[in-house]
């Protein structure tokens, strides 16, 4: 079902090979006189997908990108000369088979890396634990570690197992339907209904907080605190919030290369995930702009840019964040709508550190160059009461002593990433403030890069010798650079009473007006079937599929 718009289907260079950096398919001048049948603000990957399905349905689709680099949070950068990394999304784990097949990014160069060796934590007295994706494995480390855990262990992961089945079924036969991902978000009946009598599932999903999960099935102190960060990631909760333990869920619930909860690297850094489904958008005929800034959306007439100029279409579809759409809707925003939005908190805590290294870490307690744990994920743990200082000191504005880090070395499993001998690090921690009690965060940032690398430090023999160079963006960076209001990675907590049905709907209020970015169902990470079922809601509604 393509229909190429005949202007704008001659070659172009890939997204690939340009690393985002687009350009205009033809003069602003041109853009405007044309007409279109939807125009997508950003050029994020959700917004790349959406234009990817309606210019396939034969729509005449125009994506406008502020930026001069496409991608928004899930992009390639080149931070320090001959490294290539994402600033900001660091691994797949979540975007959906269903995409990847349907726009064919297999055959573009897509290849991921599973990280089957898990989830490595270190301890401060020498123990230490490697969680691998191999079961059989992983309950060997955990009845090493500690034995009388083990039934426990096994218990709490199959607690999201029977969740991610109940949820988001194996499908059959290449048949997705029963995914609740896909499509209208189910209410909580809906959810409720699928779930049955199984009490610990409806728990996790919609009570616990992410303390009471790992204490509900585990006993040793030092393994629960292994966990406590799954409960938080990208959250402004501590893990002692009722509802973190949905968190814990939501990142578990892919289903990417028919892997049940796999994470793992991207060929070229998660960026290049957008820059396929740009390639896919273009192919089918979409035109991709970049370095367009949009000033104003016009329900059911299109937007106005920034230079003033006019692009007309009955159906804009807003891949910017809920605060920024309603900022580009101004005094046409429906109010109820507007209260929606503001009702969604979207203060970021997240600080992330990308890292070029002169050699990977050397952990005390499993010491080496070149070991199991450097190929999967690596946690720097608190304890529970550093956990719980942490989150206060944020929320009084100050820096804490101690950052949980979780850490991901992509150059170890490709080696185009980075000069040789040298690796790349990156580091998502918390909690940091988005406004600093005194000072901004020009003012703190370079001490935030030391309280990351002295908390991963503490583990390390050779951290932060190691360190090459360091960028640090705090949430404001976040938000200036990615364009993320309150530098909050997923457009708004995805706590349970803002997701499934309570998550904003793609379809807005206001006439020929949608959203497709994280704040919509199913959340946020790189999902791409945020952009899918936008475009399926508006195919739907302008009669182009029943």
């Amino acid at each position: 079902m393509s229909s190429l718009n005949p202007s704008f289907s001659s070659p172009f260079r890939s997204a690939v090979d340009s690393l985002g950096r687009i350009g205009l398919p033809a003069p602003i001048a041109e853009l405007a006189s044309r007409s279109w049948d939807a125009v997508v603000v950003g050029a994020g990957h959700n917004g790349l997908a959406c234009a990817a399905y309606l210019a396939r349905a034969g729509k005449r689709v125009l994506v406008l990108e502020s930026r001069e680099r496409i991608g928004g949070a899930c992009t390639v950068e080149e931070p320090f000369p001959g490294v290539k990394m994402s600033p900001c999304a660091y691994l797949a784990g979540l975007l959906h088979p269903l995409v990847i097949d349907e726009l064919g990014l297999p055959a573009r160069g897509f290849h991921w890396t599973p990280a089957v060796n898990g989830m490595f934590i270190p301890f401060l007295d020498g123990r230490s634990i490697q969680l691998w994706d191999d079961d059989e494995k992983c309950d060997a480390e955990v009845e090493r570690f500690s034995p009388h855990d083990l039934e426990g262990f096994r218990a709490m992961c199959a607690v999201v197992r029977r969740l991610r089945d109940a949820l988001r079924p194996t499908p059959v036969n290449g048949d997705w339907s029963r995914d609740l991902w896909l499509g209208e978000p189910p209410t909580r009946e809906q959810i409720e209904e699928r779930l049955g009598d199984d009490e610990e599932a409806r728990a996790v999903l919609f009570d616990w907080s992410m303390a009471e999960f790992v204490e509900h099935y585990l006993q040793d102190e030092q393994l629960q605190v292994a966990y406590l960060g799954q409960g938080v990631i990208g959250t402004n909760a501590s893990p002692f919030d009722k509802g973190t333990a949905s968190v814990r869920f939501h990142h578990s619930s892919g289903r990417l290369g028919g892997m049940p909860g796999m994470w793992g690297y991207v060929k070229g850094g998660m960026g290049m995930v957008s820059f396929y489904l740009c390639d896919a958008a273009r192919e089918a005929g979409a035109a991709v702009a970049a370095g367009v800034s949009v000033a104003q959306i016009l329900p059911s007439e299109g937007v106005l840019l920034a230079g003033g100029e006019k692009i007309s279409a009955p159906i804009v579809i807003s891949n910017a964040d809920p605060r920024v759409t309603l900022r580009l809707l101004d005094s046409q925003a429906d109010p109820a709508w507007k209260t929606h939005v503001e009702s969604v908190p979207i203060q970021g805590c997240t600080v992330k550190l990308n890292v070029l290294l002169n050699e990977l870490p050397n952990f005390i307690a499993r010491p080496g160059m070149n070991e199991p744990h450097h190929y999967g994920q690596i946690n720097a743990p608190l304890t529970k009461q550093e956990w719980k200082d942490s989150f206060a000191a944020a929320k009084a504005g100050k820096l804490p002593e101690h950052l949980w880090c979780e850490l991901y070395f992509q150059s170890v499993h490709d080696r185009g990433v980075a000069p040789s001998g040298k690796h790349t690090m990156s580091v998502f921690a918390q909690y940091v403030p988005y406004t600093f009690a005194s000072g901004t965060w020009n003012d703190h940032r370079n001490a935030a890069r030391d309280v990351a690398l002295a908390s991963l430090g503490r583990f390390c023999s050779n951290i932060p010798d190691a360190v090459a160079d360091a960028q640090v963006l705090g949430p404001p960076d976040i938000e200036e650079k990615v364009g993320l209001t309150g530098g909050h990675i997923f457009q708004g907590e995805i706590l349970p009473q803002y997701m499934w049905s309570k998550r904003l709907s793609a379809r807005t209020s206001m006439p020929g007006v949608y959203l497709c970015g994280a704040c919509t169902h199913p959340g946020g990470s790189v999902i791409a079937v945020n952009g899918r079922n936008a475009a399926m809601a508006v195919l739907k509604d302008t009669g182009a599929v029943s």
